[in-house]
């Protein structure tokens, strides 16, 4: 198995509000005669983004300092600002547009109804309102703007701001565990037990054993967006689900070892189907930086020459990085015109540890042990020690969306339903 770790990749993904990678391999054993990568990569870059989809997180930026707990701003400092504009065809009832929006300056979108057509015009929550039907919205009240949409013609157009801090993201939920999957090829034909993973990124990984996940590639991944998933009971045998990938010529039966184990999954894969229409903002600023030269990023909080090492192979590369707000990009020089890739940091802890030849490497262990462990080193122990402080106060940058919430007003704001 031939591993690469920021591989040049041919599709962006829409996993979970965003683009999500994992083990970054070219090469895997199939268990259905033909081979796929584990998991898609990013359109142009590659970037490792599990953890951003691990779990929500809400950016807390420089006003966050190590060991305080920090709680959800109002109005927090724009940070990495997208404008664009969402035009809302109007509905039946009373709330026609299908969304809520809070007293506040700006205006802050705080609820889209599930299936509304707000929902449907790529409306969501934390973005907040610039303009209405062409009229400037940022410095006039929210029961004024709402007036102006509903004196204003069937399609309503917004322009719409978001920012980082605005838009915590919303991951799905992973699934894992052993399923028996239907087999008509080979020698041995009907049910194998086989250790399956739905990852963030709604793709359905499986594996021969539990311990290979992590170590081996995955004997087949398939995307579910878009697929046909049910329960069946064509093959007269209890717990069956069926699922009909669109990129697959094929279909899956997987028969899980209860009604609840069965409707646990099958719940987890009829949500992974569902097409993902908008990026989180996150994933739009840190591509758009991927795009500019290294010394082009503005406001870096860390810059220089880091080694990336590989443990298993016991070689390692150097890469010119670039940090900023909880991502390290990649780049061949300092003279590139774009990034190779990078990783998202959310959740990692930073410490030095030596590892073989090298006294001073930075280790970037993960959340949970699903995730890959990363090894960085610079070109002397100073060196290190410096980017070491620098990944520490990046990362802490951001916190789970439930930590913020412990702390969040408990009293209603003043809100208008749409």
């Amino acid at each position: 198995m031939r591993r690469k770790l920021f591989k040049e990749s041919r599709q962006w993904s829409s996993a979970g509000g965003g683009s999500i990678t994992s083990d970054f391999t070219e090469e895997s054993a199939s268990d259905d005669t033909h081979s796929m990568d584990m998991i898609r990569d990013t359109e142009e870059r590659s970037f490792y983004t599990a953890t951003f989809h691990y779990i929500a997180w809400t950016y807390c930026g420089d006003e966050v300092t190590s060991g305080t707990s920090a709680t959800i701003n109002p109005r927090p400092r724009p940070v990495s600002i997208r404008e664009r504009t969402v035009k809302i065809s109007k509905g039946m009832g009373e709330y026609p547009w299908g969304f809520r929006i809070q007293f506040s300056k700006p205006i802050v979108v705080t609820e889209v109804d599930t299936n509304g057509a707000a929902e449907e015009a790529g409306l969501i929550v934390g973005d907040y309102l610039l303009a209405v039907n062409g009229t400037d919205v940022t410095s006039i009240p929210h029961s004024e703007a709402a007036e102006l949409a509903r004196q204003g013609p069937d399609i309503l157009t917004l322009t719409i701001g978001s920012d980082i801090a605005h838009s915590p993201n919303t991951p799905r939920p992973a699934c894992r565990g052993y399923l028996h999957k239907r087999t008509q090829s080979g020698f041995i034909k009907g049910w194998r037990k086989r250790w399956f993973v739905l990852t963030h990124d709604c793709s359905l990984h499986y594996f021969r054993h539990k311990r290979d996940e992590g170590k081996r590639a995955a004997l087949t991944t398939v995307k579910l967006e878009g697929a046909e998933v049910g329960a069946d009971v064509s093959l007269g045998k209890p717990f069956v689900i069926r699922c009909c990938p669109q990129t697959a010529n094929r279909v899956y039966f997987l028969c899980a070892t209860s009604s609840q184990e069965m409707k646990r999954w099958l719940e987890a894969l009829v949500n992974a189907t569902q097409p993902v229409t908008q990026n989180h903002v996150w994933l739009d600023v840190t591509r758009h930086n991927s795009n500019l030269p290294p010394l082009a990023v503005k406001n870096p909080e860390c810059l220089g020459l880091l080694y990336e090492i590989d443990k298993n192979k016991d070689m390692s590369r150097q890469l010119y990085c670039i940090l900023k707000d909880g991502c390290l990009y990649f780049y061949n020089s300092i003279r590139s015109t774009h990034a190779l890739g990078g990783m998202y940091l959310h959740g990692y802890v930073v410490r030095e540890q030596p590892m073989g030849s090298k006294k001073f490497t930075i280790e970037l262990k993960p959340p949970s042990d699903e995730f890959k462990t990363f090894y960085l080193c610079a070109e002397n122990p100073n060196e290190n020690k410096r980017w070491i402080e620098a990944l520490k106060v990046s990362i802490n940058k951001w916190q789970p969306l439930h930590w913020e919430m412990q702390s969040y007003p408990k009293q209603p704001p003043e809100e208008t339903k749409m």
